[in-house]
C-alpha cells in the first residue's frame, strides 16, 4: 500500500510513519513545519531535541531500513498537493496537517482565524483534488472526540443517529458542540467530509480520538528517532504536561475541579489503530466514523495516577488545583460508544498506570532542557479574557 501522510513531522505522523514503512508500506511524508515555529512562538520546545526531516529520514534508513520520501510544503497550496497526488498515487492519505491545539485557537483573533483557514483550506483541498484525480483514494482524517463536547447521552459511534423534533423522525447528523475554536473547526471538516462523501462517492475513515499520551512505539528504539514531546499549556496534552510538572517538582495542575471526563489512549496504541484503520478501510463510498480511545479518566484521576508513579520513582510530586481558564463542564456525563475497531480485532497493549512510569523514566534525563521552558507550562491563554 502506498500511503501519503500529510503532517508527517509531528507526535502521530513520525511514529506512524515509521510503523507502516516497517510494516513494508510505501511512505511519503509532508509537512510545512508549522507546529515546530508555533510552540517556538509560545517559547516552549519539544522535550526532546529534533532533528531535521531529512535527518530524521536518514536516520530510519540506517537504523530500521526503511525508506520514507520526505517533502517540505504547506497543503493549503493546492497546486502543491495536486502535484503530491498525482506523482505519488498514493492507496491512502493520511490528513494530520492541522493546527491541532485548541488554546492556540482561543489567543487571540489572528490565531482564531489562521486556525479556520488552515484546518477547512487543507480539508477541502484534499476532497476536491482526491476526487478530480483518483476518487477511490481512503481519506483517513484526524478528528477529535472533542467535537461532541459533553452530551448528557451516550455517544454515539455513527455518522448519523435518528432524532425527533417537534414530534416529527427523521436522521440527522450525529450531535456536536465544541468547547474552541480548534473544535469547532474540527467539527466542520466532519461536515465536510459526510456531505462530499455522499456528492461525490469518496471513501473516507473520520476518526474521533481522544488525548494520546507517551513518549515511544516499538519503532523509537534510538534518540535520532524520537518523535515530538510537547508539555506547555499551549499544546501539551494533560498526561504529557503532568509527567513534566512531576519531574519539575511543579505541582500537577488539574483545571478547575478536575472532574473533566475524556478517553485517552497511548502513542503505541494510537499507531496500532491507525495502521489497523488503514490496512482495514471501509468500503468503497463509505463514510466511517470511529470513536479511537482505549481507557476512561477524570483529570482527577489522571493526577492521582502520575502522582503515584512519580512517588514510586523517587519524586516529590503534589497536587494543586488551578483556576480553569477555559469554558468547559467540570463535572458531566461521559459514556461514548467503540465498536469499530473491537471489530476489527483490534486490543490495547498499554494501560496508563504502566506507561507514565515508563514516560518519567524517558524524561528524565532531559531534566535541564525542560527546566528552560518551564515558564510555558502554567495556563496563560484564557478563553474569556
Amino acid at each position: 500500500m502506498k500511503v501519503l501522510v500529510l503532517g508527517a513531522d509531528g507526535y502521530l505522523g513520525w511514529p506512524l510513519s515509521l510503523r507502516l514503512a516497517i510494516k513494508g508500506h510505501e511512505v511519503m511524508g509532508i509537512d510545512n513545519l508549522a507546529t515546530r515555529r508555533a510552540v517556538e512562538e509560545i517559547g516552549s520546545n519539544s522535550a526532546f531535541p529534533l532533528p531535521s526531516p531529512q535527518e530524521r529520514v536518514k536516520e530510519a534508513k540506517r537504523i530500521l531500513g526503511v525508506n520514507i520520501d520526505f517533502s517540505i510544503g504547506d497543503i493549503t497550496n493546492k497546486e502543491f498537493l495536486r502535484e503530491a497526488i498525482k506523482s505519488y498515487k498514493p492507496d491512502a492519505v493520511v490528513h494530520f496537517a492541522e493546527q491541532r491545539s485548541a488554546p492556540y485557537s482561543m489567543k487571540d483573533l489572528d490565531h482564531a482565524v489562521y486556525t479556520v483557514r488552515n484546518n477547512l483550506e487543507s480539508t477541502l483541498n484534499l476532497i476536491y483534488l482526491v476526487k478530480d484525480i483518483d476518487p477511490s483514494i481512503h481519506i483517513l482524517k484526524m478528528g477529535t472526540m472533542g467535537e461532541y463536547g459533553t452530551p448528557n447521552f451516550d455517544i454515539p459511534e455513527s455518522p448519523f443517529v435518528d432524532a425527533i423534533v417537534n414530534g416529527k423522525n427523521d436522521k440527522i447528523f450525529t450531535p456536536r458542540w465544541g468547547g474552541s475554536v480548534y473544535h469547532m473547526s474540527k467539527i466542520f471538516d466532519s461536515y465536510f467530509l459526510a456531505y462530499f462523501n455522499r456528492i461525490f462517492n469518496l471513501t473516507i475513515t473520520d476518526i474521533m480520538q481522544g488525548p494520546v499520551y507517551g513518549t515511544r512505539t516499538s519503532e523509537i528504539v534510538e534518540e535520532s528517532l524520537r518523535t515530538r514531546f510537547d508539555f506547555d499549556e499551549t499544546w501539551g496534552t494533560v498526561v504529557n504536561r503532568f509527567c513534566v510538572e512531576a519531574i519539575l517538582g511543579i505541582p500537577l495542575t488539574p483545571y478547575g475541579k478536575g472532574g473533566q471526563t475524556r478517553g485517552f489512549l497511548s502513542l503505541e496504541d494510537s499507531i496500532n489503530a491507525l495502521t489497523l484503520l488503514l490496512e482495514n478501510p471501509p468500503k468503497r463510498e463509505e463514510y466511517r466514523v470511529v470513536n479511537q480511545f482505549m481507557e476512561i479518566y477524570s483529570i482527577n484521576e489522571i493526577a492521582e495516577i502520575v502522582k503515584r508513579a512519580g512517588e514510586d520513582l523517587g519524586l516529590d510530586v503534589t497536587i494543586n488545583h488551578v483556576e480553569n481558564p477555559r469554558v468547559e463542564a467540570e463535572e458531566h456525563y461521559y459514556n461514548p460508544e467503540r465498536k469499530v475497531l473491537p471489530t476489527l480485532g483490534y486490543k490495547p497493549k498499554k494501560n496508563l498506570a504502566e506507561e507514565v512510569k515508563i514516560m518519567i523514566e524517558d524524561l528524565i534525563p532531559y531534566k535541564d532542557r525542560l527546566e528552560r521552558y518551564k515558564t510555558a507550562i502554567m495556563p496563560k491563554t484564557k478563553w474569556k479574557s
